[in-house]
């Protein structure tokens, strides 16, 4: 094997001669620099007017449509805010006046049941008042009765008295006088 050499670990190393080595790194090399700064500066004009014609004018349309949909949706959200807060004020506002209806409903009902409670308790007691003087009437005629027959038994009693003690039947109409005497 000519030209290739063995180390100690088995592989083979290529031994190039130094005649095909050169003179180094050919970018590196100045007989080509003139030529490397022309092809440079058209691969530079190449890359700006491309970048200058189609990549930027895309990116700024990109950006601008982004702009737009980020407007529109700020105006849109402001809308739906907007639309919100009318429709709380509104719920507030018609919550109010169902309280303030319910606050009148149930003072209406409280007039109107107080109402209806004062006028039964009124007539129950008229009726209470009618009872109690058809009562005292009632008691009025059976004390009279019970007074009448009070005088009447005072009368009997008193002339059993009088004959069981006298032994004489005494008038009837002179005991009942005696008797009108003693209550009297």
């Amino acid at each position: 094997m000519a030209g290739q050499a063995q180390n100690t670990a088995g592989t083979h190393v290529v031994d190039i001669p130094a005649a095909e080595h050169g003179a180094g790194f050919p970018p590196f090399d100045p007989t080509h620099f003139v030529s490397q700064l022309f092809w440079l500066l058209i691969s530079f004009v190449v890359f700006y007017w491309i970048m200058k014609n189609v990549a930027l004018p895309r990116i700024a349309g990109i950006l601008e449509d982004r702009r737009d949909r980020i407007a529109g949706d700020l105006a849109e959200a402001d809308r739906l805010k907007r639309e919100t807060d009318e429709a709380i004020a509104a719920y507030e506002q018609a919550l109010a006046e169902a309280r303030g209806r319910a606050r009148s409903i149930a003072n209406d009902t409280r007039d109107k049941l107080k109402a209806e409670t004062t006028a039964t308790r009124e007539q129950a007691e008229a009726g209470i008042a009618a009872k109690i003087a058809d009562a005292e009437a009632r008691i009025g005629g059976i004390k009279a009765a019970a007074l009448v027959q009070v005088g009447d038994i005072a009368v009997e009693t008193s002339t059993a008295l009088v004959e069981a003690l006298i032994g004489v039947t005494p008038a009837r109409s002179e005991v009942e006088l005696a008797v009108k005497n003693i209550n009297g």
